[in-house]
């Protein structure tokens, strides 16, 4: 059995990668950059150095590694501040890894799944995803895509009884390398990533559509759906507001 962790070899995606391992899965982890400590995993791992920004790697990666039963899609980052001051060639870079590149993949690698009816696939979106983002706009916009593809597939699959699994991870705060990335610090409790870990995968087992670890973000996702939305973007505002470093 072969599983592949974008953004395998820190945070979330590494303690993804290391509960497939007690598993029983051999391992590609994909990482711009890092590299992870073979001998602390039982099973087979490969470190794939690339660029997923660029769509070409995209399509390399997916020919290199076709065999896969389990496709984990965890690469991503975000940027904080006002939409009109921040960086704009970071967003789009933002874009091409949390959308443009999650997209791909997941198309690539559910036709084979397609093709042999079977496997599973993570697609890492947020608890993002279910709130407003102002100060982070670009980041929640583009978490809003991973839970929105994600669903839409899901019921594609349930209808032509497919044994294709596909769940969409929505994590609230979590300390990871993210927060450096983003430049932002988180002012609520956060999880630890080996439980979201374990849980992301125990439930993507389970074959559940939605994967939310944490109580207070089941709570916050079913109290914002009743809200007026001027007075949610204040409350997000406000939230966002306290993790400016």
């Amino acid at each position: 059995m072969k599983a592949l962790v974008t953004g395998g070899t820190s945070g979330i995606g590494l303690d993804i990668a290391r509960e497939l391992d007690k598993r029983g899965y051999d391992l590609i982890l994909v990482s711009e950059k890092s590299t992870v400590d073979k001998d602390s995993f039982k099973n087979d791992v490969e470190v794939v150095n690339m660029d997923l920004s660029k769509e070409e790697n995209c399509y390399k990666l997916h020919d290199k590694y076709k065999d896969i039963d389990v496709f984990i899609n965890n690469a991503g980052f975000g940027t904080f501040g006002p939409f009109y001051e921040t960086d704009m060639d970071k967003e789009i870079k933002m874009i091409d890894v949390n959308v443009k590149a999650m997209h791909i993949l997941t198309k690539l690698y559910l036709k084979d799944m397609k093709e042999k009816n079977s496997g599973y696939i993570l697609n890492t979106a947020s608890a993002a995803a279910y709130a407003y983002g102002p100060l982070m706009a670009t980041y929640y916009a583009s978490k809003s895509y991973v839970y929105k593809l994600t669903t839409a597939i899901y019921e594609e699959l349930r209808r032509e009884n497919s044994n294709v699994v596909i769940s969409c991870l929505t994590p609230g705060p979590v300390y990871t390398k993210f927060q450096e990335k983003a430049n932002v610090t988180f002012t609520v409790s956060t999880l630890e990533s080996s439980y979201v870990g374990k849980y992301a995968v125990d439930n993507l087992f389970k074959k559940k559509l939605l994967i939310v670890p944490g109580f207070m973000v089941k709570i916050s996702r079913i109290f914002i759906k009743f809200l007026p939305v001027k007075t949610a973007l204040k409350i997000c505002y406000g939230f966002q507001k306290r993790k400016d470093k």
